[in-house]
């Protein structure tokens, strides 16, 4: 049996929402106190701290606004029990959001700071850059 590295487990994590995975698909790599900080950025100018129950939530409605997600990592970095993603991320939307239109392609440069303690992920610090305009077209 392979053990099971914190990036394994991030990786793990990020397959399974690109699958299209919702909370049950995802609950089992986030340790009972998960935290999910995101940096201020166009959808959350304000950014955001939500906790596990949040972010199971979040995986069950984003199945109503994004589909096809495809996360293309550019770049991991990992020491000890930390791991850095460098992302492409990408889906089709299926709903108007601000700045996209149902049926558009939303995409976004992002990077995540992930702490992973006893194989489930305990924290993660997310930077989100989104294409907006022209930038969104290639």
């Amino acid at each position: 049996m392979t053990e099971q590295t914190p990036l394994n487990c991030v990786l793990g994590f990020v397959r399974a929402i690109e699958a299209g995975g919702g909370a049950a698909d995802v609950e089992s790599f986030l340790a009972e106190d998960f935290t999910l900080v995101e940096a201020p950025h166009v959808l959350a100018p304000e950014g955001s701290t939500r906790t596990r129950e949040q972010v199971l939530a979040g995986a069950e409605q984003s199945r109503h606004v994004v589909s096809r997600q495809r996360f293309e990592v550019r770049r991991t970095t990992c020491e000890g029990s930390r791991v850095v993603l460098e992302v492409d991320w990408s889906a089709s939307l299926l709903m108007d959001l601000r700045y996209w239109d149902a049926g558009e392609t939303i995409r976004a440069r992002t990077t995540s700071v992930f702490e992973v303690r006893e194989g489930r992920i305990a924290s993660q610090d997310s930077y989100d850059c989104y294409f907006t305009g022209d930038a969104d077209t290639e």
